[in-house]
């Protein structure tokens, strides 16, 4: 029987206890070098006084929780193009802070019966505090027409700060020009920070007198550098004239009045209803604007040869032209409307007609079309003088010149002489329905040109958003 030997226990316990010491520094230190993470912004733990997972707290990206949805504050859609559309969204983000590098958004196109044409979809930048516009461009409707644009907002899950604002650029000297043929908007940008910056995106938008959106365009500056400008240049493929429809745009205007015979069916020397509707015409003149050119034709069997007046700033001397116009004495006098839109149209579009000017015909006709005659029977044919009348209006119209028609006489009293006179006609000239107006008498006729006057171009300025936006100052994760 052995005995306890007390000194060889305790040697033993200190060589285990200095064993397992052992190893547990090994476990540490290879736990410490092997196996731990430190709380981060990134191990998807809610820790080290995050206030969300991965957010808030020390963490750079901002919680979801914390912030206010982004806002759709409008969304349209403008045809630029036969069947070609640019797309504006304008959103509005309210949080002062967070803004996200990665906003993913899908625009969708309807039809006049509310059916899908097509959709498009993309990433944009988002900075905070202020309203920014997501821009798609060239957007093939297929031979539709879109009646109704939207946009859908994915939820952003990345919602970063920003290390520079919306001050950090500024806008100035802009220009548009150009707007009836090649249109082009040049401005300037500036980077005002003492950072440079890369992929600038902008986003032009014009808007009329009543704030209502009526086109825009986009263009990109690649990179920026400290405290520098550079140019902006922003186009459209097809004039905005029509469009864009504020008085700072001029107008070239052709004033075209009939003189046919029943331009004397009243009698009198000067024949009338002629000599009062000249000064109708004359008042019209006084009504436009001093930025805008105006010429005069009158028309018969035939147009004025050489014409009234070519396109002139001199008022005056359009108010004496329609002074001098007097009946024809070769003969009968018929009506020739398609004659007078072809000269009109050669003025219009000739070396007297401004590259940045609107184009406008105010038409003036009894309704009864008699000329040309048929060329191949050499006989009054109406059908055709009214489809040769027609085709040359279409034609004006293709080339953006906005028509006006008034059709005048008292004869337009009466449902009877209404028919005789083809009032459909005079609506099928115009540009729109709303613009042909009837005028019974020479009271109306009067009011007649001053709405053609003020519907011509709206008082008021245009106003133009130029907004920059950027991805390159989110604060970076860490």
């Amino acid at each position: 029987m052995g005995y306890f030997r007390p000194w060889a226990f305790w040697r033993r316990v200190q060589y285990g206890t200095g064993f397992g010491l052992f190893v547990l520094l090994l476990t540490t230190i290879f736990y410490y070098a092997y196996l731990y993470a430190a709380p981060n912004c990134f191990d998807g733990v809610q820790n080290q006084g995050e206030t969300g997972v991965d957010c808030g707290g020390p963490c750079v990206r901002i919680c979801t929780a914390d912030v206010t949805p982004p806002h759709v504050e409008w969304v349209q859609s403008f045809e630029i193009a036969e069947n070609q559309y640019n797309a504006v969204a304008y959103i509005n983000n309210r949080n002062p802070d967070a803004g996200t590098p990665e906003l993913d958004y899908t625009f969708r196109f309807y039809d006049a019966q509310d059916q899908l044409i097509t959709e498009r979809s993309g990433v944009t930048v988002l900075p905070p505090n202020s309203t920014f516009p997501v821009f798609e461009g060239r957007i093939d409707s297929f031979n539709r027409q879109i009646a109704r644009t939207e946009i859908v907002l994915q939820p952003a899950d990345l919602w970063l700060p920003v290390t520079e604002g919306r001050e950090q650029f500024r806008i100035g000297n802009f220009q548009l020009s150009g707007a009836d043929e090649r249109p082009r908007l040049d401005a300037e940008i500036e980077n005002t920070s003492l950072q440079a910056t890369d992929r600038v995106d902008v986003v032009a938008t014009i808007f009329n007198a009543a704030g209502q959106p009526l086109t825009a365009s986009q263009t990109f500056v690649e990179r920026m550098f400290p405290r520098s400008t550079e140019p902006l240049v922003f186009t459209w493929p097809n004039p905005i004239a029509r469009t864009v429809r504020t008085c700072e745009v001029p107008s070239d205007v052709m004033v075209i009045l009939d003189r046919s015979g029943s331009m004397a069916a009243d009698g009198g020397d000067p024949p009338e209803p002629l000599e009062s509707t000249k000064r109708a015409a004359a008042t019209f003149v006084e009504q436009t604007r001093p930025q805008d050119q105006v010429g005069f034709l009158s028309y018969a069997t035939e147009p004025s040869d050489p014409i009234d007046q070519v396109l002139t700033s001199n008022k005056q001397q359009v108010q004496q032209a329609i002074a001098a116009t007097r009946m024809g004495t070769d003969g009968i006098q018929y009506t020739n409307m398609g004659a007078a839109f072809r000269v009109a149209l050669e003025e219009l579009r000739g070396p007297r007609g401004r590259g940045d000017a609107r184009k406008v015909i105010v038409f003036l006709t009894d309704g009864d079309v008699t000329r040309p005659v048929n060329p191949e029977t050499g006989l009054r044919d109406v059908a055709y003088a009214r489809q040769y009348a027609l085709d040359n209006a279409q034609a004006a119209k293709d080339l953006n010149v906005t028509i006006y028609t008034i059709g005048f006489g008292d004869f337009f009293l009466e449902i009877e002489d209404v028919l005789d006179r083809d009032i459909d006609l005079v609506r099928e000239l115009a540009s729109e329905p709303e613009r042909a107006f009837i005028a019974p008498t020479l009271a109306e006729l009067a009011t007649v040109y001053s709405e053609i006057a003020e519907d011509i171009c709206e008082d008021g300025p245009t106003r133009i958003d130029i907004i920059p936006k950027t991805g390159s100052n989110f604060v970076p994760l860490r």
